[in-house]
């Protein structure tokens, strides 16, 4: 059993006051006799572009990240910062073209973009859905995640960590996304700077190990002894090219990934929401920045692991029932830490995991709140029941995400995977259905019902077409490759692109047709003026874009 000595504890109390002492005095700095329930569910003009930006990588980065993309790198190398790297890029997308139309309309919920744009049975579905998926797939695979990796460094039991993060997620949400949002700052303070020990730390043990000096020579060593963990665009007869499929990483469906959580995210795009253009886009770009990091933190340490596994080194520690197991790649190395620095990793690992439970806690809150409670149930609700009501669904939804995500073999499937699979389903058709009803007037309510049910049926059905049908025929030409089981199937982020285009198109007959038959829809109000941005967002979204170039060319 793994047991943190009592320095560790010491460093992990004073994160903990810190965080409950700094959210503490953000919730009375400004409290009013009435809380406005704008003010707590997006912290209305008064988050900062670096709390903002913050606040982003806190909800995104989690247990997933640092334990599932760990062992990613420990199983296929520096690929896996894909979703980091592209996402940088996403999000000066979202900055430019997403978030002025949000703004402009004065949209604070996705059911309510759909509701205006579309029409109430379209954002009720997808309300009801949203609910559903955050809950019994974000909710609930973070928290088990977490509370297993928290669990196996400090030698805590499981439905202890379990619980406790829990309690520490309602403790930061109940005062609203103000406090949400500044504590972030410190979460995500704690889970670089311990991310960054346990990359040093990783580095200096690879160095040690082959009579060399220091974390940079760690790095040259990881470069020389594994090569082939330095490729960031796989060749088809790579054995992880159905995970991450060639060019399609570049110009394919990891954009519709990327693009569908970056800009039609409830819990991501709420950051954003409820601040003015400039600061929007700068805490924005202040997260294309941190997330060209990321990759640092917790993808290096999986190929530094991998690397000494090699030599021999975590032979017993690295299996579990007897197989090899990538994912125990972060919590190895962290229990090599000294005391103190290992108490520094620890509270890291718990901030990601707290923050990205307080995100998502806060959006559960907000859409059933604002988008079925008010709307459907008491139209009449004042505000200060609205924040009530907003209260009780975080306590509610935390309890329910501790009583069933040991039911939902998460362990089995792993985090990142099981996150991957269930939004991939419908990533496809929502993205679809935003990004027409962004920039083309004509789309119709029928043609996003299409998108959102005829997508994830579409996804249904490429998933099981193996099944039915011999694809080996398309191995040659790209689309399809061999699974592990020498079954042909079409890879998954492929398969998001292929419906993606399908609804697109469909939606695209369906409003012409509609609209030849005089069906006129809302169409958002959009100022292409507002898509220019400022000289220094330009230079800081141009600087990240350089860098993107310059990485995926020197690890191509």
């Amino acid at each position: 059993m793994n047991i943190l000595h009592s320095k560790d504890y010491l460093v992990f109390i004073i994160y903990f006051l810190i965080v409950a002492c700094y959210g503490w005095w953000v919730y009375h700095r400004k409290k009013t006799a009435e809380a406005s329930s704008k003010d707590y569910f997006l912290a209305e003009g008064s988050l900062t572009w670096w709390a903002i930006g913050a606040s982003l990588i806190a909800s995104n980065i989690s247990a997933e990240q640092f334990i599932g993309m760990s062992g990613s790198g420990f199983k296929m190398g520096l690929a896996i910062a894909t979703y980091e790297w592209m996402a940088a890029a996403t999000l000066i997308i979202v900055a430019l073209f997403f978030i002025p139309v949000y703004l402009r309309n004065k949209i604070y919920t996705m059911p309510q973009f759909l509701q205006q744009r579309y029409n109430g049975t379209v954002a009720m579905i997808m309300a009801v859905f949203w609910l559903l998926l955050y809950v019994v797939v974000n909710l609930t695979s973070i928290l088990y995640l977490g509370a297993l990796a928290v669990s196996s460094i400090s030698g805590i039991n499981f439905t202890v960590c379990m619980l406790a993060l829990g309690l520490f997620a309602i403790i930061i949400t109940l005062g609203g996304m103000k406090v949400i949002g500044y504590t972030d700052v410190i979460q995500v303070f704690f889970l670089i700077l311990g991310g960054l020990a346990t990359t040093y730390l990783a580095l200096n043990l690879v160095s040690d190990h082959f009579g060399a000096d220091g974390p940079l020579a760690g790095l040259g060593l990881l470069q020389e002894k594994a090569s082939g963990h330095f490729h960031m665009i796989f060749k088809q007869d790579n054995p992880n090219y159905i995970d991450l499929p060639g060019l399609s990483v570049l110009i394919g469906g990891m954009w519709i990934v990327n693009l569908n959580y970056w800009g039609c995210n409830q819990y991501i795009t709420q950051r954003a929401l409820g601040a003015d253009l400039k600061t929007a886009r700068a805490g924005i770009l202040f997260a294309a920045f941190l997330k060209l990091l990321m990759p640092v933190i917790v993808v290096l340490p999986g190929i530094a692991a991998f690397v000494l596994y090699q030599e021999g080194n975590f032979q017993e520690a690295m299996l579990q029932n007897g197989e090899l197991n990538p994912d125990r790649a972060y919590p190895v190395l962290l229990n090599l830490l000294p005391p103190g620095l290992k108490g520094l990793a620890f509270a890291a690992l718990t901030a990601a995991v707290v923050a990205s439970l307080a995100g998502k806690a806060n959006s559960i809150s907000t859409i059933f709140t604002l988008d079925i409670y008010k709307k459907r149930i008491a139209p009449d609700a004042d505000e200060k029941k609205l924040v009530s009501i907003g209260r009780i669904t975080v306590v509610i939804a935390i309890i329910l995400a501790i009583f069933i995500s040991p039911f939902l073999g998460i362990d089995k499937k792993g985090g990142f995977q099981y996150i991957q699979e269930y939004t991939g389903f419908v990533s496809p058709g929502i993205f679809a259905m935003f990004i027409l009803g962004f920039f083309w007037k004509k789309a119709t309510s029928n043609a996003a019902l299409f998108a959102t049910i005829g997508g994830f049926l579409l996804s249904v059905f490429f998933k099981f077409l193996p099944g039915f049908a011999d694809l080996s025929a398309l191995i040659p030409s790209g689309w399809a490759i061999a699974n592990e089981a020498g079954v042909a199937e079409i890879p998954f982020i492929d398969r998001m692109a292929i419906v993606f285009v399908i609804c697109m198109v469909a939606m695209y007959i369906i409003s012409t047709i509609e609209h030849a038959r005089g069906v006129r829809p809302n169409g958002l109000s959009v100022e292409p003026k507002e898509f220019k941005p400022d000289p220094a967002f330009a230079v800081g979204a141009l600087l990240v874009t350089g860098l993107l170039v310059a990485l995926y060319t020197l690890f191509w």
